[in-house]
């Protein structure tokens, strides 16, 4: 079974200034492919450590993924190591050259000097193109071909772009045994990662198929379903089965599918009930408006959120019943969400009251905040506009 290492290259990183995402996010699309990731390295931005780094990787892995290191300045060395893992010397790629100068045009710009340094690759690897950036990838055969490097920039929107479109491709014709595969992501808000889990009858396991992982970021839960088959077809049989079962299990819990936000499913949610909607906050400080507002520019429907107004947390509003009613008021709207101001707790902790004011009266409802003060206000401002989700859905 081909075995695979992922490196993150970066200073900010061994310092712990910031987290490596990189790595857990190719892994988990490496786990997809059936390939394990036995080692997680983290090197920092020096020749020795990236050498070090790589030829140990090359001795244990026959896969290598690599964030990092490809921009164009004195401390991105990541194709110097590559150029001395793989004992070729750097050589100027006319045509990732041409990439890089174009992209500058096309802003408008001449490309500094410093940046012919991102079309130097090793003598016999290949250029991994980027779509959405002027750093190019590389790839290169080390320890006498029984090692491959994938070296990808660490810019995650980039990186990704290129794993779906190059690196991905690639691994799978490396593989024993072609396949496709196709995935889907169910969006979740609602309950934690391990309550949605519990729910669950044994989707998320190692080895089932279709393959179920679950992640979390700012409370939305992911639930990727990643199946393998013949053809797209047989895959997409095995995702609508286990995609059937958790709707089933989760309920109302799930919001939406792939890219979908949480917001998104509000305002299409209040649309759907054929309702319209004002906002009034204190405690989190302008993130529910600001959701509400951005869904509501992208849908076709979004007349139905009529405006949100932000109170300052000094201010003496009254509670979120009472700003609830006033924005229903003012904005001539049929149901008015209120944030109240955070309240301090004797355990040093706060806590948020929501409350919905409709035409049949008031709902209140409790919010616990944790997870830091920008982590707490996004989790808090999701909270207050998933209760109008709920209700729409229940009134629908």
């Amino acid at each position: 079974m081909m075995r695979a290492e992922v490196i993150a290259i970066g200073d900010e990183l061994t310092s712990g200034q910031r987290l490596d995402t990189n790595s857990q996010w190719l892994s988990a699309e490496l786990g997809v492919l059936g390939v394990p990731v036995v080692f997680h390295t983290t090197a920092a931005d020096t020749l020795e450590a990236g050498v070090e780094a790589f030829r140990a990787a090359a001795a244990r892995a026959d896969l290598v993924v690599a964030t990092g290191g490809l921009g164009p300045t004195a401390d991105d060395l990541t194709r110097d190591v590559l150029a001395a893992v793989a004992g070729s010397p750097l050589e100027l790629s006319a045509e990732a050259l041409a990439a890089v100068e174009s992209r500058f045009a096309r802003r408008g710009m001449a490309m500094p000097e410093t940046n012919r340094r991102q079309a130097l690759f090793p003598r016999g690897s290949r250029i991994i193109p980027n779509p959405e950036g002027t750093a190019p990838g590389i790839d290169v055969d080390v320890a006498g071909g029984r090692s491959r490097i994938f070296a990808l920039p660490g810019v995650p929107a980039e990186m990704r772009t290129m794993w779906r479109g190059s690196v991905m491709p690639a691994i799978l014709g490396m593989l024993p045994e072609r396949a496709t595969i196709v995935q889907r992501r169910i969006k979740c808000f609602g309950a934690g990662e391990s309550a949605i889990e519990a729910m669950l009858p044994d989707l998320v396991r190692r080895g089932r198929d279709p393959l179920v992982g679950i992640t979390a970021h700012e409370a939305t839960i992911t639930l990727r379903i990643a199946a393998r088959g013949r053809d797209e077809a047989e895959c997409r049989g095995k995702i609508a089965d286990t995609e059937a079962t958790i709707r089933n299990c989760l309920g109302t819990l799930v919001y939406g599918v792939e890219d979908d936000e949480l917001e998104d499913a509000v305002v299409a949610a209040v649309a759907t009930a054929g309702v319209t909607l004002a906002t009034a906050e204190v405690g989190t400080d302008g993130r529910v408006a600001t959701l509400l507002a951005q869904a509501a520019a992208r849908s076709p429907r979004g007349g139905c959120f009529r405006g949100g107004r932000v109170l300052p947390r000094s201010a003496d509003s009254g509670c979120a019943a009472a700003i609830a009613a006033r924005a229903r008021t003012e904005h001539d709207a049929a149901v008015g969400l209120g944030i109240g101001p955070v309240e301090p707790m004797a355990d040093g902790r706060g806590e948020i009251e929501v409350a919905l004011v409709t035409a049949a009266g008031v709902e209140r409802f409790r919010h616990m905040l944790g997870g830091g003060a920008f982590l707490a206000g996004s989790r808090a401002a999701k909270f207050a506009i998933d209760q109008v989700r709920r209700w729409a859905l229940a009134r629908g």
